[in-house]
């Protein structure tokens, strides 16, 4: 499966390891109080997908990397495993740098990159380039829990987002550009596919962007679409099954999330 780029979305970068310090600081919320990683890594070889460069590749700016070696061994330079990682890690821009850590048992989570932070979201700006709420990653919606949940996302976690994004915005107007561009792509994609895009409303609640361009709107959270193995309660046990797993402990509760 090719690997996919998680975050340092502008080319050149105007931010220092103070400022990464500063938003570590500022953004430090679970996204749930569920243990997420526990309802994809049965469907991963016992990995939850955000940890697994197999699926997600974390790529930092070199100041967030200088940030990281004064504080932690966590971290090492990620190693190119097949041609599309190769491909990745050769698109980068001097300014940034892909890495790896040791694995989710070893993780540390104050010493966690903004990219494992804010995983799987990214700041969602409307057509009039307003940052609106939160949106996701589309490429993991077949494989992220949270992407078929987004009731389970905390208040606490949007609000520390937003407040840690918009400082990275102040201090690099071209990650704002990044995102704005970020934004209109999944506009692009989800229009061709004649759905609405789901957010997170910074203020609460939630909103969709409705396809086509036909406007910004309230919405429910059983609006939007659950997806592959997600689809029901049923279906991921099923799937887990098939793998030859145990359905994990505490599936039962989370499952009432899925009715």
């Amino acid at each position: 499966m090719a690997a996919c780029i998680v975050r340092c979305m502008a080319d050149s970068q105007t931010t220092t390891p103070q400022d990464f310090q500063e938003i570590y600081d500022r953004f430090q919320a679970s996204i749930s109080r569920y243990d997420c990683g526990k309802f994809c890594s049965p469907l991963n070889g016992g990995s939850p997908v955000c940890c697994s460069v197999d699926h997600a590749i974390p790529v930092v700016q070199k100041s967030e990397w200088k940030l990281l070696k004064g504080r932690t061994d966590l971290w090492r330079t990620f190693k190119a495993f097949d041609k599309a990682s190769q491909d990745i890690v050769d698109d980068l821009s001097d300014d940034c740098k892909a890495i790896q850590c040791k694995g989710a048992r070893f993780c540390e989570r104050d010493n966690r990159t903004l990219a494992c932070r804010a995983f799987p979201f990214f700041p969602y700006l409307d057509r009039n380039d307003k940052l609106v709420g939160i949106s996701y990653y589309w490429d993991f919606e077949d494989r992220c829990w949270v992407l078929s949940n987004l009731q389970i996302v905390e208040r606490d976690f949007v609000r520390e987002f937003i407040s840690a994004y918009e400082y990275l915005f102040e201090k690099d107007p071209d990650e704002y550009q990044a995102y704005r561009e970020q934004s209109q792509a999944m506009r692009r994609v989800f229009s061709r596919w004649k759905r609405p895009i789901p957010i997170i409303g910074r203020e609460g609640g939630y909103l969709k962007e409705l396809p086509k361009g036909r406007g910004l709107v309230p919405a429910n959270v059983e609006d939007f679409t659950r997806h592959g193995p997600y689809k029901s309660a049923k279906a991921f046990a099923r799937e887990v099954r098939a793998l030859g797993g145990v359905v994990p402990y505490g599936w039962d509760n989370a499952a009432a999330l899925l009715k």
